[in-house]
């Protein structure tokens, strides 16, 4: 087996096995619906409500992308204050580790409350609130491991730091970053649905998985987050082709 074709072929049959041994669980203890719905459950939810998945999985994708979007730009020039400056990396370490220890469904009504009726700010709000965290950690670890020979050799040539950053540094810290940035994607979709399922303003999945909880929908329920899965997987796919796209240099001097 090529490796192209292994990297497509070995998901798939994870996928498949995982989906056949949610079925067997569920059919050997003989659950019903409204306990554990099976895969075999799911296409009639999709089929009969094909076009709210369609509405709200646009969504909350174009939420998730967004606050994404913002909690790169914001990480990327966290991390660069302190891969630069030590003082600046003492100095905001605790207060990112702290931020990051407060439970994320709590800042919901806070939000909430801060902007009254604006859904779609608070969802992108969220979603970068949670997922910022560790690309600002992994650029500023990147930055401040930068070989100080590069640093000295670059401003005595009359580098400026951004010059240093755009030259040596950035190249050097896009492992790490894309690395990051695939946790970053997970966290940024959890913090989109907490906003829709705990702030509900009838938007996005998460307000369509409230409202099959309320009907006691269950398959409905089931096919909602195997559908914010789908979502997460193509985004993170979507991150590894843009790191093979400009960082594929790294996974090759690792094979």
């Amino acid at each position: 087996m090529n490796g192209s074709l292994q990297k497509v072929a070995v998901p798939v049959i994870a996928i498949v096995v995982f989906l056949v041994l949610w079925e067997a669980l569920v059919q050997l203890n003989g659950w019903p619906d409204y306990v554990m719905a099976s895969p075999s459950d799911l296409p009639t939810a999709y089929a009969n409500f094909w076009e709210l998945f369609l509405i709200g999985s646009w969504q909350t994708l174009w939420r998730t992308i967004a606050g994404l979007a913002l909690a790169v730009v914001v990480g990327v020039l966290i991390g660069m204050v302190m891969g630069f400056s030590r003082i600046m990396r003492d100095a905001l370490y605790p207060l990112l580790v702290g931020f990051n220890a407060i439970p994320k469904a709590t800042l919901v009504p806070v939000l909430a409350l801060l902007f009254i009726g604006q859904h779609n700010f608070n969802t992108v709000m969220m979603a970068f609130l949670i997922s910022f965290f560790p690309i600002a950690v992994s650029v500023g670890i990147g930055l401040s491991t930068l070989e100080p020979e590069y640093r000295d050799i670059l401003r005595s040539l009359g580098a400026s730091r951004v010059t240093i950053f755009r030259k040596i540094a950035l190249p050097k810290t896009l492992p790490e970053f894309f690395g990051a940035l695939k946790v970053a994607v997970t966290l940024a979709f959890i913090g989109t649905n907490l906003v829709e399922i705990v702030s509900p303003h009838g938007r996005g999945l998460g307000a369509l998985f409230l409202s099959a909880q309320t009907n006691s929908n269950y398959p409905l329920m089931f096919a909602v987050l195997i559908a914010l899965a789908v979502l997460g997987i193509a985004l993170y796919y979507a991150v590894i082709f843009l790191e093979r796209t400009f960082a594929g240099w790294a996974e090759q001097q690792s094979t």
